[in-house]
């Protein structure tokens, strides 16, 4: 019996009788160009198996458009949405939840400066000065573009600050039209044919600067689908469990490829500098469980000293339901 099946048929006794929900099903954001464990099951179909509705799945380019869709009911839930979009929605007062961490993501998500800067950590705050800079606002990349340029010691007021999406950006910067790339994803790889990165990924982490998407979905459909969000959870935990310890990742590996958008060797370089976390880990202090509020908050914080949002909340631990993960983990 071919891996797929054994695994679908243990997926299928995993969770019972399909969970209540609404009769037309769930719609589902996520990021083409960003290849993660989840997406074999969605292309299996296995999502729509264990939880016994239809999966209408949209792909987005930022997590500032998953939010809005959140809010407008066009979706239910997003997978690897970044955290400081989550952070900019919940603190003008949508009422989304974090679910769980979807990945972990130094490398891929950065800025690049054209070729012709020279630019370095050393000399930024000269080579920057008055430069161009494409950065999709709201997102994952707009805040570790903040947190690089204060490391750097760069005047942000004193740069041209460009609203772009990651594929844009690229674009841009590859055309000389900006002097400076901040984004996520494939746009990432294609910018660094044009320029280098400021800071690597670990020199990032070294500096406190973390990056990260989550799931997340509205408070409603939490509060109105809880067999349906525990459910989603642990398909994706079991997902990211296949792909940890290598059982299935050659089978895997083209199909998310494929589902990506992307070609085979690509997607296995850009997993490669990916984590997926397992729930334990996830519900622990250095994660859900107190890292990450404070986290959210510092995200919230910058914005707001950088005149993004208006206003912070006081504590972000009231957007992070850990409920249905504990369950998905038992």
């Amino acid at each position: 019996m071919r891996k797929t099946a054994v695994l679908t048929a243990a997926l299928a006794a995993g969770l019972g009788a399909p969970a209540l929900a609404q009769e037309d099903g769930i719609t589902v954001a996520y990021f083409l160009e960003w290849p993660m464990p989840f997406q074999y099951a969605k292309v299996q179909g296995i999502y729509e198996e264990r939880l016994g509705v239809p999966v209408e799945w949209v792909a987005f380019d930022t997590g500032t458009a998953m939010s809005a869709a959140m809010a407008s009911g066009d979706v239910d839930m997003a997978v690897s949405q970044g955290a400081p979009p989550f952070v900019v929605a919940t603190s003008a007062g949508q009422d989304l939840r974090l679910l769980a961490v979807a990945v972990s993501y130094s490398e891929n998500d950065n800025c690049v400066a054209a070729a012709a800067l020279e630019a370095t950590q050393e000399n930024a705050a000269e080579t920057l000065a008055g430069a161009r800079v494409a950065v999709p606002l709201g997102t994952a990349a707009h805040y570790g573009f903040l947190r690089q340029m204060e490391h750097m010691g760069v005047d942000v007021a004193s740069l041209q600050v460009v609203d772009m999406a990651p594929p844009d950006g690229a674009a841009a910067l590859a055309q000389g039209a900006v002097d400076l790339f901040c984004g996520f994803g494939a746009a990432v790889t294609r910018a660094k044919e044009y320029g280098n990165v400021l800071m690597t990924g670990a020199e990032k982490e070294a500096a406190g600067i973390l990056v990260f998407d989550v799931i997340s979905a509205t408070g409603a459909f939490v509060d109105g689908n809880p067999d349906l969000v525990e459910g989603f959870l642990r398909v994706t935990e079991e997902m990211n469990a296949a792909w940890n310890d290598g059982s299935m990742v050659e089978e895997m590996i083209p199909v998310i490829a494929q589902d990506a958008g992307m070609d085979e060797q690509a997607t296995r370089d850009f997993m490669a500098t990916f984590a997926f976390p397992d729930a334990a880990t996830q519900l622990s202090e250095a994660w859900l469980g107190g890292a990450v509020p404070a986290f959210l908050k510092g995200v919230a914080d910058t914005f707001v000293a950088a005149g993004s949002i208006p206003s912070a909340l006081d504590d972000y631990a009231g957007v992070v339901d850990t409920g249905p993960l504990a369950a998905a983990a038992e």
